[in-house]
């Protein structure tokens, strides 16, 4: 064999193990109850701040520790814990997607996803603007 059939069948190679690192590495949407299922999994859930209980964000003892209610789209509330700084406008959001795993009863979030308010409706400024 020469020598460009062998580097051609070594990058093969390494591009179909790229592949299948990126395909295990995925994640998938789910709701709470489906992440509890799988805890060594990373998923995607969707769903809405529960303004109605209490956020909790003290950035003097811990700037990247923040803990807030979230109902998914399924109707389960569930403790998130994000290990990251509270996002700007987190309350005004309409919609969250939390990227993470479940540890025990609580959501360990590594990202967040933020769904804010439109500034028009039907293209049409907002007495705001």
């Amino acid at each position: 064999m020469k020598k460009i059939h062998i580097l051609g069948i070594i990058i093969i190679a390494v591009a179909i193990g790229a592949i299948f690192t990126t395909l295990n590495n995925t994640s998938t949407y789910a709701s709470f109850s489906e992440a509890a299922k799988e805890p060594d999994s990373e998923f995607h859930v969707v769903g809405k701040l529960n303004k109605d209980s209490a956020s909790v964000y003290e950035p003097k003892v811990d700037a990247n520790l923040f803990s807030f209610y979230m109902v998914d789209n399924k109707g389960t509330q569930c403790k998130v814990v994000l290990h990251k700084n509270k996002p700007q406008d987190f309350e005004r959001s309409e919609q969250i997607v939390l990227i993470g795993k479940m540890t025990g009863n609580e959501f360990q979030a590594s990202d967040i996803l933020m769904k804010c308010p439109s500034k028009y409706n039907d293209g049409k400024p907002t007495a705001s603007n």
